[in-house]
């Protein structure tokens, strides 16, 4: 059985030495493979689930994406022959934790990175936003999870650890820093005694540097192998009508190699990020943010520890410079997603809906400016999207579809047959580094016993 489906690959997936990932759009000669195969969940995170020489796909195997608390292995999965390599699992993994999920790979090196729950998860103290750390793994030493942001919870706090919970890792272009999402734990434990206290979710980076925290026997603190800090300023009630934000969450790299300004100088290191603003009548709207960074963020500004204290969160380092891109109407809108960059640093999109109500991708520069409708299509996208390695198209779901986007013209294909409900298309589509392969989740029914399963499917250029 395993040899016809190796072979049946081979027929199916032409070897792709010389492909021009510019043709991926205008050829219409495509192939739609489904690649995981069983029961159990192959879920991929919404970018970076190719390894850097494309033989590889990683996932978790959640079946629905919101159960990461009760999820135990990290796999990967061969984009050719389709074989199936574990990478870790958990140990005494229950409903409570510890959980792991949302793997990336570096595009520089044979690591993933992937959420990862509190070692002493239980019932009492469950996976959760603050109870969850980064871990990374070394495909050649499968097992051996290499914990990246150190943790500390127990004053007085250590510079470069941080106190709670980071997830939905992204790495740099170079593949030395990586971004992410992050919610304290003190501060947490504060609002559940003062309701005037507010756990902000705020955005994070690690950079190269090991952190040292003492044993802690009850595995709520672990040592780290990078410094840690978050970058983006989020205040509690901010002032009506201003740029103050409660609210920094769902970023993305600014290129590859970072993006010039207005006046022509390189800003080397920057994050685009979703920032809740509050407008003059009181009410909500997210908008789109930039974050430029120094290279030396371990650096605290006077009076303002990096760690934070007992009572007030962490700071952002010294150098660090936050400002407001967008000004609109109604904000970004449409589904949960993450910012999206061009390689070259010159456009970010996000999500918002066009005059008719459809939602659309829009970008903007990160220097400002004018706002660009991206799709015209007349059903919304549908999850988060990614740009072409050569920032030409974007990829994403609508119409319960795969469809592709070139950027330049605004024109859009219809990469695979409408999906059905009992059998839908979810999550990101997520381009190979080469640009030549995507990937995309689809349920695929069981029969047998008609339950449906979060299986991994991959489109592939056939060439003449």
């Amino acid at each position: 059985m395993t040899f016809k489906f190796c072979l049946l690959f081979a027929v199916c997936f032409p070897v792709l030495s010389g492909y021009s990932q510019s043709s991926f759009f205008t050829n219409d000669q495509f192939n739609t493979m489904q690649l995981s195969h069983g029961k159990g969940g192959h879920t991929i995170h919404n970018t970076e689930c190719f390894s850097p020489d494309d033989q590889w796909i990683v996932f978790d195997t959640r079946n629905n994406d919101t159960l990461i608390g009760s999820t135990g292995n990290i796999s990967m999965i061969n984009t050719h022959t389709g074989v199936l390599r574990e990478l870790y699992h958990t140990k005494h993994q229950t409903i409570y934790g510890p959980g792991v999920g949302a793997a990336t790979f570096s595009p520089t090196a044979n690591h993933v990175i992937f959420i990862h729950g509190i070692q002493n998860a239980d019932k009492n103290n469950p996976y959760g936003f603050t109870r969850r750390t980064g871990v990374a793994i070394d495909i050649a030493k499968p097992f051996h999870p290499i914990f990246m942001d150190a943790r500390d919870i127990t004053p007085p706090f250590i510079p470069g650890a941080l106190r709670g919970g980071t997830h939905a890792h992204n790495w740099s272009g170079d593949g030395k820093w990586i971004s992410f999402t992050y919610n304290d734990y003190i501060m947490q434990q504060m609002e559940k005694k003062d309701s005037a206290v507010k756990d902000l979710r705020t955005v994070g980076v690690m950079v190269p540097g090991h952190v040292h925290v003492p044993y802690d026997a009850s595995e709520e603190n672990n040592s780290g192998e990078m410094f840690s800090v978050v970058v983006s300023k989020v205040i509690q009630n901010p002032q009506p009508g201003s740029d103050e934000i409660d609210k920094a969450f769902d970023e993305g790299w600014i290129g590859v190699n970072g993006y010039q300004k207005s006046d022509g100088s390189w800003q080397h290191r920057a994050i685009a990020f979703q920032g809740e603003v509050t407008n003059a009548d009181g009410t909500k709207k997210t908008e789109v943010f930039v974050v430029d960074m120094p290279e030396d963020l371990t650096k605290a500004r006077p009076g303002k520890p990096l760690e934070g204290t007992a009572t007030s969160r962490p700071n952002v380092p010294e150098g660090v410079s936050q400002r407001r891109l967008t000004y609109t109407t109604n904000g970004i809108q449409g589904p949960r997603h993450w910012l999206r960059c061009t390689p070259d640093g010159k456009l970010i999109a996000f999500l918002s809906k066009d005059n008719n109500d459809v939602i659309q991708l829009f970008g903007v520069s990160p220097n400002g400016g004018k706002i660009t409708q991206l799709t015209f299509n007349p059903y919304s996208v549908q999850g988060p999207f990614n740009f072409s390695p050569d920032g030409k198209y974007l990829a994403y779901l609508a119409d319960n579809s795969v469809f592709v986007t070139d950027v330049k013209t605004g024109k859009s294909k219809r990469l695979t047959q409408r999906s059905s409900i009992e059998e839908p298309v979810v999550g990101s589509v997520v381009w190979s580094n080469h640009g030549a392969m995507l990937a995309f989740n689809k349920y695929v029914k069981d029969h047998k016993t008609n339950e449906v399963f979060l299986q991994i499917f991959i489109i592939k250029k056939i060439l003449p």
